[in-house]
């Protein structure tokens, strides 16, 4: 068989009615398009997941505070509960055996931060210097917190690198002093880039680390003050504009756990430890990276599935089209398929022409679905303001199964142009 003559043969027969020809695609166009749409939304996702997971450490356990949700934060719950304070560090540290560290942080989000005429947004961590190591963080230029730093309460930060961009610009910010409330830092680092998806984890918010200052917690603890309705709350002072920062609260505790211990058996323990200690008041939440992790791949496992099976529903439809039209080019060929077989057509020649139509219209169809979901996926990516990345598998899958498409749903019209009776079909009219 002279696959080469019969190629030819269904170009030409598909490039007599060009119009019919593309609108039997559009099904394998827009089914394609949905696919790769679809898995580059989900790979997106699961790419910032993994980013986050990674600032938060897979090894470690947060302890963050909360606002009690039973009464508002009355002094009646503060009676029961003081929040989270250092002691509760200090009591989870003596299980040696778990953790290899502990950090303890305070947290003053919004803060706008000022360099000579120019301001800032930021996030302030006040922590120690082993949260650089803890949080899985860098350093691009000078150095982190150091120890002395904590005991001689000196005014000094490190900086992210947007912070850095919008204050500095190209200039060197190390040893430039900015302004956080009436305090003056010097700059003594700037903290390397992380990438982290702007897509949230139920759970887990953790902002864009690239916006943060990180300063002496001693410094925060004696000097800074914050305007805070759960400070205000947890004093009994009620909604007072400023507070200064008692020197035992805290707002988070990370904890690394050890290699080769449970986390989740870990979780448990600190949870049962903290319930105790605050007396059963709900003022503390106990975060697992991992679990949350794991979450969330299992719904973007569902996400996928049913994103997928939409597609999936594109492609069958475009496949039934596909029938649709070769039964019907079957029918209105049927004299030239006679006169084909009378000079010497065998059936698997008839037969490989309409499945090399029946191919060629879905591969036509999947290079066109291919482009229209790669920008269809860049789209969703600049006005929606949703991550997308776009994998080879999902190309490879829609190339594959616009082929099995084009091979299952021209099998049957295929065999039926075959197997027709010459006699009977040069005598069709």
């Amino acid at each position: 068989m002279d696959y080469a003559k019969v190629t030819s043969v269904s170009i030409e027969s598909l490039l007599s009615h060009k119009i019919r020809t593309f609108l039997t695609m559009l099904g394998i166009i827009f089914g394609v398009a949905a696919v790769i749409a679809m898995l580059s939304i989900g790979e997106g996702a699961k790419q910032d997941a993994l980013e986050q997971i990674e600032v938060l450490g897979m090894s470690n356990i947060i302890v963050e505070g909360v606002i009690p949700g039973d009464d508002g934060g009355s002094d009646i719950v503060g009676g029961r509960s003081p929040g989270l304070k250092i002691s509760d560090a200090e009591n989870l540290a003596l299980f040696t055996g778990l953790f290899d560290r502990i950090v303890i942080s305070q947290i003053l989000d919004e803060m706008t931060v000022y360099y000579s005429d120019k301001d800032a947004a930021s996030k302030v961590i006040a922590t120690s210097p082993s949260y650089l190591a803890t949080m899985n963080l860098t350093m691009k230029e000078g150095i982190f917190i150091r120890p002395i730093d904590i005991e001689d309460n000196t005014q000094v930060c490190a900086i992210g690198t947007n912070i850095k961009s919008e204050l500095f610009s190209f200039s060197d910010a190390i040893g430039k002093q900015i302004r956080i409330q009436d305090l003056y830092f010097t700059i003594i680092g700037v903290v390397d880039e992380k990438s982290v998806g702007s897509t949230s984890i139920e759970g887990m918010d953790i902002g864009n680390i690239n916006d943060n200052i990180y300063i002496p917690i001693s410094v925060c603890q004696k000097k800074i003050y914050r305007s805070s309705d759960y400070a205000a709350s947890r004093s009994g002072m009620g909604n007072e504009a400023e507070l200064q920062f008692n020197r035992d609260e805290i707002d988070q505790i990370v904890l690394k756990v050890k290699e080769g211990q449970d986390i989740t058996t870990v979780a448990a323990l600190v949870e049962d430890v903290m319930s105790r200690r605050h007396r059963e008041v709900p003022d503390f939440k106990v975060i697992i990276p991992e679990a949350l992790l794991a979450q969330s791949q299992a719904t973007q496992r569902i996400f996928n599935i049913v994103m997928g099976a939409i597609a999936g529903i594109s492609l069958l439809v475009g496949g039934i089209g596909i029938m649709n039209i070769m039964l019907a080019s079957v029918l209105e060929r049927t004299r030239e398929i006679g006169i084909r077989r009378a000079v010497g057509a065998s059936q698997m020649d008839i037969m490989s022409q309409f499945l090399i139509e029946a191919v060629m219209i879905c591969l036509i169809g999947c290079i066109i679905g291919v482009g229209a979901g790669l920008g269809l996926a860049k789209g969703i990516s600049t006005y929606a303001d949703w991550r997308t990345i776009i994998s080879y598998f999902s190309i490879f899958l829609a190339v594959g199964v616009s082929t099995a498409v084009g091979l299952v749903f021209g099998f049957f019209p295929a065999k039926k142009a075959a197997a027709l009776d010459v006699i009977e079909s040069l005598r069709y009219e």
